[in-house]
């Protein structure tokens, strides 16, 4: 089928190309990528004509950049057109945004995407929220994406984002125990010399504690996870390294480098989802 892909960044790109492999016809547009095949919105939407209802995935960052793309991309469409919202929205805008499209009769599912630098070839985990027609439309988009298995339907417009911010919260634990590990294990290592131990705090684990915090639930160790991220910004830590260079190989995530005297030599650090 044909979708249009707003955002060809990391994520993006490699889902557009996995598309593609799968037989799907992929229009694609960023206004900062010399990969983006049309110059506009407006061309996109154009490029989707034809049969059926027309199909735009965003997947920009979230925040500001998603809530200006989708009240851009709504006055283009028509009823019965669908937008899917692929980032790492807080659950609340995308609920709030799933309605404002329905006032128009436009479908909008939150899928809640994992798979970092791999999914081009692994596939992408999908956590998806939104009306049985609309994720019928898109059904065979998602059985290209995700693994076997990779794929759930988790309920109505707001659920695949607050599954997806649980997973995050979750990794915040997993990758928090694996470095208190290693930090018991070993009191140094110069495999994390040239790594600050700054770890950052993308927004999803804390709206993870919040939820827990508004439904009764215990959730110590994401709260702790998130907890010594805080830290990590104020304190060195060798815990808090091994966690930067996690969220590095988890997702492709920049980690900050100590300085290098300029009469030493350093090998640069790759770039590998939490």
């Amino acid at each position: 089928m044909k979708i249009g892909m707003i955002g060809l960044g990391k994520m993006g790109g490699s889902m557009s190309e996995r598309l593609r492999r799968g037989g799907h016809e992929v229009v694609g547009y960023d206004a900062f990528s010399d990969a983006s095949q049309v110059g506009s919105l407006e061309a996109l939407v154009e490029a989707l004509d034809g049969d059926g209802p027309r199909v735009a995935w965003v997947m920009v960052p979230a925040g500001d950049p998603t809530e200006q793309t989708v009240t851009d991309l709504a006055p283009l469409l028509s009823a019965g057109d669908l937008v899917i919202e692929g980032g790492n929205s807080n659950w609340h805008d995308s609920v709030r945004r799933g309605a404002t499209l329905a006032e128009q009769g436009i479908g909008f599912i939150d899928a809640g995407t994992s798979g970092g630098v791999w999914g081009l070839e692994n596939g992408y985990a999908l956590m998806v929220g939104g009306t049985d027609e609309s994720v019928a439309v898109a059904q065979p988009i998602f059985d290209t994406l995700a693994p076997p298995g990779g794929f759930a339907h988790v309920g109505p417009v707001g659920t695949g984002h607050f599954t997806k911010m649980v997973h995050n919260g979750i990794e915040y634990g997993m990758m928090q125990a694996y470095a208190e590990g290693y930090e018991l294990l070993t009191k140094a290592d110069p495999g994390f010399d040239a790594i600050r131990g700054v770890a950052a705090d993308s927004g999803e684990g804390r709206w993870t504690v919040i939820e827990a915090v508004n439904h009764g639930v215990a959730a110590p160790v994401i709260s702790a996870a998130l907890y010594a991220r805080f830290v990590s910004q104020q304190e060195e830590s060798l815990a808090m390294k091994a966690v930067a260079a996690l969220r590095n190989q988890f997702g492709g995530h920049a980690v900050q480098v100590e300085p290098v005297p300029a009469n030493e030599a350093q090998p640069p650090l790759e770039r590998g989802d939490a």
